[in-house]
């Protein structure tokens, strides 16, 4: 509780999916009180302006940067271009202006499609470096590991105390099911809630089945990334996760069931799967700032599924 004291904290991405938990917990589990917390919408915002940048760390102790442009598969060969752009120059800039400004710690979200496509599975964070990552998530992850190199950089040579987390796949209620844009377990969820409701016989899937991935429940990685904010300060990135897989396969019926949809699934196979395997060694934060996920895949999903329903009841309500 004493790391925090009055400390003015600047939450980029604070009103999104991530954000609106760590503000929670900041206020109802740190007793952070709320007017010490800014939240700059991206409407009247806009991170790739630099003189928003510096306006928003003016007066900052510590920054959480989660603001992010991101997508599912489809979204990420949709828009290549404008994920590097918007995601690279919102972090470098506003790095560069909280070390102008002096704040005192630079939290950096990074991701899990920073990783090589072939890493060795279990992924460990010194394997960050050793191929390409997968094509359809290189130009986002590349544009975020950019800023791991930027942290280092500058906490070499300016002592600015930048930290790298590496969160895996993220789920949990709140979550974007925007089809357009959504992640996998947001879009599977949506897929078979709607066609039970309609009635319809059958679910197109992407891909295979075949390619793994491992999720962390959104409560989960806020607390993580609140226990590295206030316990970590070394150079190296951090893996955030819960150090389990799942191939989609299992993940689809494993939905199919808590969802209670029984039609037909569809596989797709002229869709890519992505990344083949993912799933992250998560030693190193239990060690250095003792996080570990406390949230069982299919309890999370349970809940992520029951906002979900709740959200089309209110939705029908309100129309």
């Amino acid at each position: 509780m004493g790391f925090w004291n009055d400390n003015k904290i600047l939450v980029t991405g604070g009103a999104g999916f991530l954000g609106s938990f760590i503000v929670d917990k900041l206020i109802r589990e740190r007793g952070v009180k709320s007017e010490n917390i800014s939240v700059p919408r991206s409407e009247d915002t806009d991170l790739r302006i630099w003189d928003n940048c510096l306006k928003v760390v003016e007066d900052i102790d510590i920054v959480i940067h989660l603001a992010a442009k991101v997508g599912g598969i489809g979204f990420n060969k949709k828009y290549p271009g404008k994920l590097f752009y918007n995601n690279a120059i919102m972090g470098i800039q506003l790095m560069e202006a909280a070390r102008q400004q002096n704040v005192q710690k630079f939290v950096t979200i990074g991701t899990i499609c920073a990783y090589p496509k072939f890493t060795p599975v279990p992924f460990k964070e010194e394997n960050l470096w050793i191929g390409y990552p997968e094509e359809t998530n290189a130009p986002y992850g590349i544009a975020k590991k950019v800023l791991l190199v930027q942290a280092q950089a500058y906490r070499s040579q300016y002592d600015f105390n930048a930290i790298y987390l590496l969160p895996v796949n993220l789920y949990g209620p709140g979550d974007n099911f925007d089809p357009q844009s959504s992640h996998v377990i947001p879009a599977l969820i949506k897929k078979m809630v709607d066609a039970k409701l309609v009635g319809e016989d059958n679910v197109v899937v992407w891909g295979t089945g075949k390619a793994s991935r491992e999720f962390l429940y959104v409560e989960d990685a806020a607390e993580g990334i609140l226990l590295a904010t206030e316990k970590y300060n070394k150079p190296d990135p951090v893996n955030l996760g819960v150090g389990k897989e799942i191939t989609i396969r299992e993940l689809v019926n494993l939905i199919a069931e808590l969802t209670g949809y029984n039609g037909k699934i569809v596989w797709d196979t002229t869709k890519p799967d992505g990344q083949p395997r993912r799933c992250l060694d998560t030693a190193k934060a239990e060690r250095e700032f003792s996080f570990s996920a406390k949230t069982n895949l299919s309890f999370g999903l349970k809940k992520t599924i029951e906002w979900y329903m709740q959200s089309k009841f209110t939705a029908k309500t309100i129309l």
